[in-house]
């Protein structure tokens, strides 16, 4: 949807209220697709990105609040005003809304996010009571009493719990136990040298918060010692990212009697007894040899190291709902440190943050009102269905597998399901206490009520009318354990989708989404689910051995694009997302093909570029992206999706469509050999 209208919004409250909104900039342009972003001094043959996006990244540096800027950011830049104008609207009206509307919830918490007079007096006050509860803990049972209850409450620690499908009987839901509970990205940062200056600034960042909480230089010096200790020896326990992949490495299961008697001193009945949740019949542990060192921590480490661990947890997990004392510092290593970011977004824009990630769905409902009308969704269904009839094909016409597994194949696509825009029915928060002048508490409480939500479901059937991500969200999602594609309202808006624009632009965009998000159902980790979302292996070994084969291609041709002086893409870390694009495109581009046959009269240069031409520079421009050092290192070792600038051409040089496009000669540096190229689906 485009709307070149600016908004300006001023609102004024009384200053004895402490509620401080600010008036919004001007609305940002729309991010569309522009020939104006071309660097045509650069040969397609020499930089495909450059070519495409060159002129956009020459005059895009990143902005001081943010630590990259992409078509994404931007997309999502111009969301955010757009619901700014939401907010500081229903901050205001909430008091005559009728109780528990979306947009009273909405307004209401908006209003405690935005109340820094309040939060300023309050300090560290609103984690007064969770540091009691702390400080009286006895034992080991007291331990993991305290615990479930910050779990509950949205504060992590020791480890991870969710309550998702089962992945081998996804109907129900099932417990599921992972590795967690460090505050640092990645385990390579407690454990690698690359990493020894931020983990030495971590450690000052950890003394500089506890000496914020009232504590003394040197206590506070020797409890940054131990939380160190404590989560590098959870980060040797913890596998790699590229070892988490794999889903079934990550099904152990176990009754709570065998993990009862594997890890003794972790009390699993009285943990779950605290968490109100009835006695599972099992669970699902992600990662067996982590509990068992946890477990041998539990034993061996004195309750105060673990009362120094909980103390850290909960005010590193609380410090952007607290007084700027303890939001700037955190900001200053998380923000500046990890991700060289050198100024905090501005307050209306974090508390909307805030918002969409405690009642986002009651934000969404008012944002899909404001900003996805009808007909939006209606053409993304009928796109969605376009691109389905092309994968089911390709599928068909695959010849390096068998006709067994190509059967089960089309079996499982016959399956897929698709999402668009915005739930059938909202999330209902109701039940939720959201207070103007509480804004931790809010957090806390609408933490609680997804927790109770989660919890009172183990055990019954999947809800698969459920969302993952917001409406606002601008992103997508294949799940496959429920086998389905998700594209949010946030993302169906240019430089993605744009009805303004010919088939070329939307194909080689939203198309490339579309295909990418099928293709996570085939891709290396997908492809291990069957048509109905169980972990289940349905391929002849012959079949397995030739995809593998193709994807050792890809791993190998994105191990080699160097992010950073020295510092490689990982291609086994980012091979389902870089299998996704390249299915995207493939299919994709086929989609567009079948267009311009139906209607001959759209095939037209516009801009002086063919229909090909213009698809393949679409694609590129979506990828378009600057980002600060600080951020590509972390991104590079946590991110499963590879840099900006390889997603925009990687893809396209094992396509041959692409090299006919732009008459691309064997031997240029965009020329991948023949033997090279992965060809799949």
């Amino acid at each position: 949807m485009k709307n070149n209208v600016l908004f300006t919004i001023a609102i004024s409250l009384l200053t004895a209220t402490g509620l401080n909104l600010f008036a919004a900039d001007a609305l940002p342009r729309v991010p569309a697709f522009s020939i104006d972003y071309l660097d045509q001094s650069v040969s397609p043959a020499t930089n495909f990105y450059h070519f495409a996006a060159g002129s956009w990244l020459k005059n895009n540096p990143v902005p001081a609040d943010k630590a990259r800027w992409a078509s994404f950011s931007e997309l999502a830049e111009r969301n955010w005003y757009l619901i700014h104008e939401i907010l500081d609207s229903a901050a205001v009206d909430a008091k005559s809304l009728p109780q528990n509307s979306p947009r009273r919830e909405v307004g209401n918490f908006y209003a405690s996010a935005m109340d820094t007079n309040r939060i300023e007096k309050l300090g560290a006050k609103p984690l007064k009571a969770d540091l009691k509860k702390i400080d009286h803990i006895k034992s080991t049972k007291d331990l993991f009493a305290v615990l479930a209850d910050f779990h509950q409450r949205g504060i992590g620690g020791m480890f991870g719990i969710g309550f998702g499908p089962d992945s081998k009987n996804s109907s129900i839901y099932a417990v599921q136990l992972e590795q967690g509970g460090l505050s640092l990205p990645d385990r390579d940062y407690y454990l690698k040298d690359s990493f020894a200056d931020k983990l030495k600034q971590y450690h000052d960042h950890v003394k500089t918060m506890f000496t914020l909480l009232g504590e003394k230089g040197d206590v506070a010096t020797a409890d940054a010692d131990t939380v160190i200790a404590v989560e590098t020896a959870l980060a040797k326990a913890s596998r790699s990212r590229v070892d988490l992949r794999d889903p079934n490495k990550n099904y152990n299961k176990f009754t709570t009697d065998e993990l009862t008697a594997k890890t003794p001193a972790i009390l699993w009945n009285s943990f779950f007894t605290d968490l109100e949740l009835a006695p599972p019949a099992y669970e699902i542990v992600g990662q067996p040899e982590y509990f068992d060192a946890l477990n041998q921590m539990v034993q061996t480490r004195p309750l105060s190291d673990w009362k120094t661990y909980l103390r850290w947890h909960l005010l590193n997990g609380s410090a952007s709902y607290l007084s700027s004392a303890f939001e700037n510092e955190h900001f200053n290593f998380y923000g500046k440190v990890l991700s060289g970011q050198l100024e905090q977004e501005p307050r209306w824009k974090r508390a909307a943050h805030i918002l969409d990630g405690s009642i986002g769905e009651a934000l969404g409902q008012l944002y899909v009102e404001k900003c996805f009308p009808p007909e939006a969704k209606a053409r993304m269904q009928a796109l969605v269905e376009n691109l389905k009839a092309v994968f089911h094909d390709r599928i068909e016409r695959v010849t390096w597998m068998t006709d067994e597994t190509k059967a089960k194949a089309l079996a499982k696509f016959a399956t897929f399901t698709q999402k668009i825009g915005y739930p059938d029915k909202f999330r209902d928060y109701s039940s939720v206490v959201i207070q103007r002048d509480d804004l931790l508490g809010n957090v806390r409480r609408t933490d609680a009520f997804e927790a109770r939500r989660e919890i009172a479901r183990v055990g019954k059937t999947v809800d698969r009318t459920e969302w993952g991500m917001t409406p606002e969200t601008v992103n997508a999602y294949y799940n496959p354990e429920v086998n389905e594609i998700v594209f949010p309202a946030g993302i169906l808006q240019p430089p993605f989708f744009d009805i303004s624009m010919d088939d070329a632009v939307n194909y080689g965009a939203i198309g490339v989404v579309i295909g990418h998000e099928m293709t996570h159902g085939f891709d290396d980790q997908g492809r291990k689910f069957d048509g109905n979302g169980n972990l289940n292996e349905w391929w002849t070994p012959a079949d397995s051995a030739a995809f593998d084969a193709r994807a050792q291609k890809v791993i190998d041709e994105y191990s080699g694009f160097e992010a950073l002086p020295g510092l490689h893409v990982n291609g086994k870390l980012t091979i389902g997302e870089n299998l996704a694009d390249l299915g995207g495109v493939n299919i994709s581009y086929e989609a567009l093909q079948r267009a311009l046959a139906k209607d001959p009269a759209s095939r037209k240069n516009i801009d002086g570029f063919t229909p090909e031409q213009r698809f393949f520079i679409s694609f590129a421009q979506v990828w378009r992206t600057n980002i600060r050092e600080a951020e590509a290192q972390r991104l590079i070792t946590v991110d499963p999706h590879s840099p900006g600038q390889f997603r925009a051409y990687g893809p396209l040089l094992n396509f041959q469509p692409f090299y006919d496009a732009f008459n691309i000669p064997p031997g240029s540096p965009m020329w991948l050999p023949l033997e090279k190229r992965a060809i799949i689906w």
